[in-house]
């Protein structure tokens, strides 16, 4: 969690400081789309990460391109003009794009299945607080020094994680503090026809399969409102609402407050209907159907008056997010074997990823003419097909049971 939200902060740094970056450097705002868009091609590599940490093992995996992010980041701070930073951005998305699979593989491996949806869910809370710490401790950095000094601090404290993951991670079998008790309880509480393997993961094997694009296709559909929280909203409420830097700082980060509590929120909805005799792969659908239906919210973002009422909507969308998208990421876990989970996340960040760029194109080639509300109106109706996909492709698992023993009399 702590790696996701170092993740979440270093990328977010450029949509907080977007306002004094396209000011000072002259950058127009279908050019900062090319931006974001560069970053959004970088992490549509995701399933490249999610193969090498599913073959070269997820301690060394992550911290190579943990190193990589924060050196990439800290980059940004010698960017002069819009290309340089469309060419560091591909490459901090590249390396960011590590975290979703990492973060799923270590769910999968260290949790048993009732409980992987609330520790996925306490994972993602690392996305939302790292956005959520972006607009103050950015707008700090720019008032205190200047842009390119807040880039250089969010990338170092990249590395200062990565020295904390490679002294504390090990997996289950390797960790020292492990009992034996502890790994049986691991062990007993996964699903058998979801045990590793022992061989590379398939590429082409998942992507022939529906289950996958039951997952891929509501990431592709949720994930622009995540990026639109992220990369555009700053954007937003300084040129629509009249926001200056210290009101962007005071209220651009609770929509991600919201988020958090989001993170837990569908996967206590899903704990609550298991508890209830609900099976888990129908108690997941149901916690994305309850966040779709939330997410209608951010229909009227753009048609209040009141910028208080237009952020607290914008709460309630980061909410319904994560509701929804936290509980889509946790079923690559419920569906996919161990050795598959980080690439069947890569591949579906991926989509979900695409998704984010063909959205922020479109806003940054349109919102100059049609304004913001139609994206806002957009986001309201996407997660309603999501969840319509979501229980059209995937299919609830039937435990076979077991042949009754014929009796048979002796002779």
């Amino acid at each position: 969690m702590l790696g996701a939200i170092i993740n979440y902060l270093t990328r977010s740094t450029m949509g907080v400081a977007a306002p004094t970056v396209l000011k000072d450097l002259g950058i127009t705002v279908t050019e900062y789309s090319w931006i974001t868009g560069a970053f959004q091609l970088g992490i549509m590599l995701q399933p490249v990460c999610g193969y090498v940490l599913d073959t070269l093992g997820l301690r060394t995996g992550f911290a190579v391109f943990a190193a990589a992010w924060s050196l990439a980041a800290m980059a940004h701070g010698l960017a002069s003009n819009w290309q340089g930073f469309a060419v560091l951005r591909g490459l901090l998305g590249f390396a960011e794009g590590s975290a979703q699979p990492a973060g799923m593989k270590t769910v999968a491996t260290w949790f048993p299945a009732k409980e992987r949806g609330f520790a996925g869910g306490v994972f993602n809370i690392g996305a939302s607080v790292g956005s959520m710490l972006a607009p103050p401790l950015v707008v700090w950095a720019v008032l205190t020094w200047n842009w390119r000094a807040a880039f250089v601090m969010t990338g170092a404290l990249g590395l200062v994680w990565l020295a904390l993951w490679l002294f504390f991670y090990r997996s289950p079998d390797q960790h020292p503090s492990m009992t034996q008790a502890e790994r049986e309880r691991i062990a007993a509480g996964q699903e058998t026809h979801l045990a590793e393997a022992g061989a590379k993961p398939s590429v082409i094997s998942i992507l022939k399969q529906r289950k996958f694009w039951g997952i891929a296709l509501p990431r592709f559909l949720a994930d622009p409102t995540w990026g639109t929280l992220s990369f555009w909203v700053p954007l937003y409420l300084s040129q629509t609402r009249g926001f200056d830097l210290k009101q962007i700082a005071m209220f651009a980060w609770l929509p991600f407050v919201a988020a958090d509590l989001g993170c837990l929120f569908g996967p206590t909805v899903a704990g609550f209907l298991q508890a209830r005799g609900v099976s888990l792969i129908n108690a997941r659908r149901w916690a994305v159907t309850l966040g779709a239906a939330m997410m209608t919210g951010m229909i009227f973002v753009g048609r209040v008056e009141s910028p208080y009422a237009a952020i607290a909507l914008l709460c309630l969308g980061g909410f319904a997010h994560q509701t929804l998208s936290v509980t889509v990421i946790t079923m690559a876990s419920d569906l996919f074997r161990r050795d598959e989970v980080a690439t069947v996340a890569g591949l579906a960040g991926m989509m979900g990823n695409l998704g984010v760029l063909l959205f922020s194109l479109l806003i940054g080639g349109l919102v100059a003419t049609i304004g913001y509300d139609p994206f806002f109106v957009a986001l309201g109706v996407l997660d309603i097909l999501g969840a319509i996909i979501l229980w059209t492709f995937i299919r609830d698992r039937i435990e076979p049971k077991a042949e009754p023993v014929s009796q048979i009399p002796n002779p």
